[in-house]
């Protein structure tokens, strides 16, 4: 329910403009029409937590108060020194934020997140990632982000980068307004496979070609889902999984060139007629 829910939003969504163009990127990606790169957002394509800077951003307009602030404050100071997810910690937040946004119209959350991802958000992508991204952009591959994080912020940020789309948490929605609950379960773990594996069925990509991105063993499953899995400021259970299993490893967050591990061919290359388009039906959820 919630991958089909995310892909769905995804797809209504996606846009078509290209980014701005980074440096150089690191390694050739060769596209085809039926591969995409899917990019996990949290400490993959930006440092931190999305969740924990659009609370930030709401605090500042008073959405809630100094009480609740510590608490992503204090959140998002865990995950930046551990650099990885803890479920009962993200779910906790991901509940508070909820009950934060309830009453609230869902084109005014869109608005304010414009306006946070300029605040909190713009300073924290890595480099790094972004040139990947941009590598398959220019290889004329879709480019999806796949986050637990709100599907209204994920699409902010992927809009901003230049991405075609993204696949995130939907949260439901009546005649416009948040009803302060799930479609669904958040999309983390193997959400994010389901939810990727419905948009390429919908979308007719092929994953052996297709390419994925994170940096937690949590997303194992969707790496593995891919025939191009990439490890990118792994924890040290996925550096571990991603050596294993010959995946290249990248790591931004110092500086150094990661070493690769593997020597996989390059994301996308050649066109494999892929899926059947996915009968994925969410009107019910603004219902």
């Amino acid at each position: 329910m919630a991958g089909e829910a995310s892909a769905e939003a995804a797809r209504k969504s996606s846009q078509e403009a290209p980014g701005t163009a980074p440096e150089e990127p690191p390694f050739p990606v060769l596209g085809d029409d039926r591969a995409a790169a899917f990019f996990d957002l949290d400490n993959t394509v930006m440092q931190g937590a999305a969740i924990f800077h659009f609370g930030r951003g709401l605090y500042k307009r008073k959405f809630f108060e100094t009480r609740d602030l510590a608490k992503f404050a204090w959140q998002q100071a865990w995950f930046r020194l551990a650099g990885v997810e803890d479920p009962e910690h993200m779910q906790d937040v991901r509940d508070s934020a909820l009950s934060i946004v309830k009453g609230h119209r869902v084109a005014e959350l869109e608005t304010i997140g414009e306006e946070i991802y300029d605040e909190y958000m713009a300073d924290r992508i890595w480099p790094g990632t972004r040139a990947l991204a941009q590598a398959h952009l220019d290889a004329g591959q879709k480019v999806w982000l796949v986050t637990a994080a709100p599907v209204e912020i994920a699409q902010v940020i992927a809009r901003r980068l230049g991405l075609t789309g993204a696949l995130g948490t939907v949260a439901e929605s009546v005649d416009g307004v948040y009803t302060g609950k799930l479609v669904g379960e958040p999309l983390h773990g193997p959400a994010k496979a389901e939810a990727v594996r419905a948009l390429a069925a919908a979308e007719g990509l092929d994953l052996s070609r297709c390419a994925a991105y994170s940096d937690s063993h949590n997303d194992i499953p969707m790496l593995s889902l891919v025939g191009h899995p990439y490890a990118i400021n792994p924890d040290a259970k996925l550096r571990r999984h991603a050596r294993e299993q010959d995946w290249r490893l990248r790591d931004y967050r110092t500086g150094r060139k990661a070493a690769k591990v593997g020597i996989p061919a390059a994301a996308g290359v050649g066109a494999v007629a892929g899926g059947t388009a996915a009968a994925i039906a969410l009107s019910r959820r603004r219902r």
